[in-house]
């Protein structure tokens, strides 16, 4: 049975799934065989094919008439995030080279879309000068402090299934943050450290834009599983999209991908696109700087209408295209962690031997 399961190959890791482990359980009784198919994430794009490959494998064996596979997931961390964050599998941050792009809304929506696959999922508004998550999520309450291992700790607030911290929830609303930088490295430590993340699979960063203190602070602080650029199609954007990506490379963070916003526009009469910014470049620039490209997603009203009712589409409107695109990327973006958490238990399990 374990030599039949051993010619289904992962595409993503391209191993087999029973040298990976995916296999538990496995139990063969008379003409019935059942086992555990475990996934390293929940948002597998491929999951259902994965299934169907396996079935298709046991189902080739002579004499097995029934077939039960239960399909689960057990994430992976792709680095040890470290003493700040002990109980974050993976950390993962979403960058950009400017303002303008989409990040904070990204950042939103791909948090949303993990914990819709059933991931567990926090999102750190790490933007001190200008935290937009709390609009973002649809909440502005004040955390609650409790203690945990004799600490007092920010109980994180939850929104859409995903645990949520950002300064703009311990300041009045209007309140300008006139800090230096001394100050932003002591608050991104502190909203990473004393809040109280439980277990979680993903930990997203929504970072400022640029090349800044905060940048700095979240990479000096922690093992980052690594980093998502986002940045619109015109050049001028990816010119400096691309100065933020060179700044995780110096530092030695590894990129997971590049994802292009705004890519589009599909009119409402017409259901002609419309490519606004132009089209493609990031796409482009991934394969010439040879990362990932994570996906496109479009320019839409009802992404801007529904972030300002602080219920990001992928909540708000999760059949509609426009949440698709973000699910799509979310499923890059996972899988990216997984074949790097691969790699990482691949290149342990050689040293040992």
């Amino acid at each position: 049975m374990l030599a039949a399961l051993s010619q289904v190959i992962d595409p993503d890791l391209h191993r087999d799934i029973v040298t990976l482990g995916m296999v538990k359980d496995l139990e063969v009784k008379n003409n019935r065989v059942s086992f555990t198919y475990e996934l390293t994430t929940p948002a597998c794009p491929i999951k259902d094919q994965m299934e169907a490959m396996a079935r298709e494998a046991v189902e080739a064996i002579p004499g097995v008439e029934v077939i039960e596979i239960e399909m689960s997931a057990r994430v992976q961390s792709t680095e040890e995030a470290g003493p700040l964050l002990p109980t974050v599998r993976n950390v993962v941050a979403i960058g950009s080279g400017k303002g303008g792009v989409g990040k904070s809304t990204v950042a939103a929506n791909l948090a949303i879309a993990l914990a819709q696959s059933g991931a567990t999922v926090g999102l750190l508004d790490a933007d001190i000068y200008g935290p937009s998550i709390p609009g973002l999520m649809g909440t502005r309450a004040l955390p609650k402090v409790i203690q945990h291992d004799g600490k007092k700790l920010f109980e994180p607030l939850v929104a859409h299934d995903v645990k949520l911290m950002s300064i703009g929830f311990l300041l009045e609303p209007d309140a300008p943050v006139i800090w230096r930088g001394p100050m932003v490295h002591s608050a991104v430590r502190q909203l990473l450290g004393d809040t109280h993340w439980g277990d979680l699979d993903y930990l997203i960063v929504d970072l400022p834009p640029g090349t800044g203190d905060a940048q700095l602070t979240l990479v000096q602080s922690l093992q980052l599983s690594g980093a998502v650029i986002v940045t619109q199609p015109q050049d001028v954007a990816l010119d400096i999209a691309i100065k933020a990506l060179k700044m995780f490379r110096h530092l030695k963070v590894r990129i997971l991908g590049i994802l292009e916003n705004m890519s589009y526009f599909i009119c409402d009469h017409c259901d002609t696109r419309h490519d606004i910014f132009s089209h493609g470049g990031a796409q482009r620039a991934a394969q010439e700087l040879e990362v990932p490209f994570l996906g496109e997603v479009p320019l839409a009203p009802d992404i801007r209408e529904s972030s300002d009712e602080g219920r990001p589409v992928t909540a708000l409107r999760p059949d509609s295209p426009q949440a698709a695109a973000f699910r799509s990327v979310a499923h890059s973006l996972a899988a990216q962690v997984s074949i790097a958490a691969a790699r990482r238990r691949r290149t342990i399990s050689l040293r040992a031997v």
